[in-house]
């Protein structure tokens, strides 16, 4: 097989016209280096000719997939607004299931085709990054004001109830209790650890609300969020999961299975209650939604078994379906 050179690959990521699709064949996934909701891609050398320019332009970068898919975005977004393009403008920020870099059509490029999205997004970012550390929201706002900015879509959370902690090790370890036959999901679940998350996670979404109604121009702009679906725990017989830059099991089963938790249905069962948890904490941030333009986007039983990617994140067709749920109420409240 003749491989690509790296200016005629380079030449393909940086024109935005070229869908994620085309590019992903030439992209390995680095399952070592990457995290939950951040997987780490490379250009593979056995498909692309690397120079030494392609290596200092992979290492430099902090997180290459997000890196060049966040700036494809918004090279794009630029493009239309040029070209005059009449669509409703959105500002996004997010982790992974709003950019999955390159390998996974995530919500947001499902929902391109409607709206006009200023994209901030970084697969695996967390709550406490995008709010307390390196707050990009109210910039990416303020920036489209010009284009009279119609909604903000904000994803996260996912890393702090079913991801990894800053010393990369599953969170799921510190929220569970070692199996005692006959108790149920809920018991499971250390309610002490899980209220301390989501003590956390409301501070920072309500700052979130509070930030953007700080500017008067956004007092009523809707606010989108949502709370994941009821992912699947991985490495049971017959998971026909096998992801390119993760174990099956890595973050809900394997955690669980050294807890003792082995039973399917209770494993299922212990996601459902986290998630319920996370939806419950999120109405509460949003109240009544036609008071406070907040809105909870309800996704809990959208994907189905054979949609999920990986044991966290919807397939394309998956997350298309997601992203349906997105787009009706989106376009009923702007």
């Amino acid at each position: 097989m003749t491989r690509l050179s790296y200016d005629a690959f380079k030449a393909m990521i940086m024109n935005p016209d070229v869908p994620d699709s085309q590019i992903a064949p030439f992209l390995r996934a680095l399952p070592d280096d990457g995290g939950p909701f951040d997987p780490r891609l490379e250009p593979d050398p056995d498909k692309v000719e690397m120079t030494p320019e392609g290596d200092f332009d992979v290492e430099s970068a902090i997180r290459w997939g997000n890196s060049i898919c966040r700036w494809r975005r918004q090279q794009k977004f630029e493009q239309q607004i040029a070209n005059g393009v009449k669509k409703p403008v959105l500002v996004s920020e997010g982790d992974s299931w709003f950019q999955f870099p390159f390998l996974i059509e995530d919500v947001i490029d499902h929902l391109g085709s409607d709206f006009l999205i200023w994209s901030l997004d970084a697969a695996g970012d967390t709550a406490d990054n995008m709010v307390n550390r390196r707050s990009e929201y109210m910039a990416g706002l303020q920036r489209q004001k010009a284009h009279g900015v119609s909604g903000f879509l904000f994803s996260a959370a996912g890393n702090d109830v079913i991801g990894e902690d800053l010393h990369g090790n599953p969170v799921l370890s510190g929220l569970l209790k070692t199996y005692a036959p006959g108790k149920d999901a809920a018991w499971h679940v250390d309610k002490g650890a899980l209220a301390a998350v989501l003590t956390r996670l409301e501070t920072d979404y309500r700052t979130v609300v509070s930030t953007v109604r700080s500017d008067p121009d956004f007092q009523r702009l809707p606010i989108f969020v949502h709370g994941y679906d009821y992912a699947i725990p991985g490495g049971y017989p017959g998971d026909q999961r096998n992801p390119a830059y993760a174990r099956q099991d890595e973050w809900l089963g394997g955690p669980m299975t050294e807890k003792g938790i082995v039973d399917l249905p209770l494993q299922r069962a212990i996601i459902r209650f986290l998630i319920d948890a996370l939806y419950d904490m999120l109405e509460r941030v949003a109240g009544r939604s036609s008071d406070t333009q907040v809105f909870v986007i309800d996704v809990r039983g959208t994907l189905r078994d054979g949609e999920w990617a990986d044991e966290i994140h919807g397939t394309s067709s998956g997350f298309k379906a997601v992203a349906a749920l997105f787009r009706t109420i989106i376009k009923r409240e702007i």
